[in-house]
């Protein structure tokens, strides 16, 4: 009898825990996400207005059926800028972080699998572009890189990004590299390569996109706060940060120029943030061992 539970217990504490569920809060952000991406691909299908065209007879006008968030000091149509801007901001989100998981991704990964001298040397490297501030190195290229372009700013955010990225992903490789089945693997005959596609990225990659999201969301607040030095996207094209930036001088005048973009930012901030958050609890992820 004895035995029995014994071995009853020993299977209770080998068998995983249930994950913890989403939730609907998680499917709403989802759902946001969604609509904001597919309004930036497609806004140019979208029926809304052209978002550069001047209309002089509505000028600082408040919210109104046709003008769904009012109108800027030049008669632009809020609504339509806000939309199109968001192209901006998800394609600096997006492009950066592809630049900096697309190199520091693998690099992680393959310096936490290979260790020895090669793992110390990266990592050192990497530590040193890490001590350097990101954001100052950003202003200073940007500031003589020129004439500026979106292109021009993904590029210089995402290769700023790539060493954040190698230490997250390392960390998380290293972790999963010592498990047993990583060990089995090994002892199988298996080659390196397919020990880091079938046994390391599977469980890695949960991590990786968690830290995508969040990664995302800092580079949209990035590109907004070099809007506010005039080191974002040239005028009249509209991303939300110049949007909020433009409408420092006439914000007594007309707030809802600073207030939509800045509801649609926030908005779309709290959803990346929240989905990230998630996604590491409902993988179970400790940040301690990031």
């Amino acid at each position: 009898m004895f035995v029995q539970e014994t071995i009853e217990e020993v299977a209770l504490a080998d068998r995983p825990e249930r994950k913890k569920k989403l939730g609907v809060l998680f499917w709403i952000c989802v759902v946001w996400l969604a609509i904001n991406l597919i309004a930036a691909i497609f806004a140019n299908f979208l029926p809304v207005e052209n978002p550069l065209i001047q209309n002089y007879n509505a000028i600082n006008s408040s919210p109104s059926w046709h003008h769904l968030f009012g109108t800027d000091d030049l008669g632009r149509d809020i609504f339509a800028r806000v939309v199109y801007g968001s192209r901006v901001s998800i394609e600096a989100g997006l492009g950066a972080m592809v630049i900096g998981f697309g190199l520091g991704a693998p690099l992680g990964m393959l310096a936490a699998y290979r260790r020895g001298k090669f793992d110390s040397i990266l990592t050192m490297f990497m530590y040193i572009f890490l001590a350097f501030p990101a954001i100052i190195a950003t202003i200073a290229i940007l500031s003589f890189w020129t004439p500026r372009s979106l292109l021009k700013i993904i590029v210089v955010i995402g290769v700023a990004s790539i060493p954040l990225v190698y230490r997250v992903i390392r960390t998380a490789t290293l972790n999963v590299a010592t498990k047993d089945y990583v060990i089995a693997a090994k002892v199988q005959g298996a080659t390196d390569r397919r020990i880091m596609i079938k046994e390391l990225l599977p469980n890695v990659a949960p991590i990786g996109v968690s830290f995508l999201l969040i990664g995302i969301a800092t580079v949209v607040v990035l590109e907004g706060s070099l809007a506010f030095l005039g080191l974002s996207v040239n005028p009249p094209t509209p991303s939300w940060g110049n949007m909020i930036n433009e409408a420092r001088t006439i914000l007594q005048v007309n707030p809802w120029l600073a207030i939509f973009p800045s509801l649609a930012m926030c908005l779309f901030l709290l959803c990346l943030n929240f989905i990230g958050d998630r996604l590491r609890s409902h993988f179970d992820v400790s940040e301690s061992k990031l």
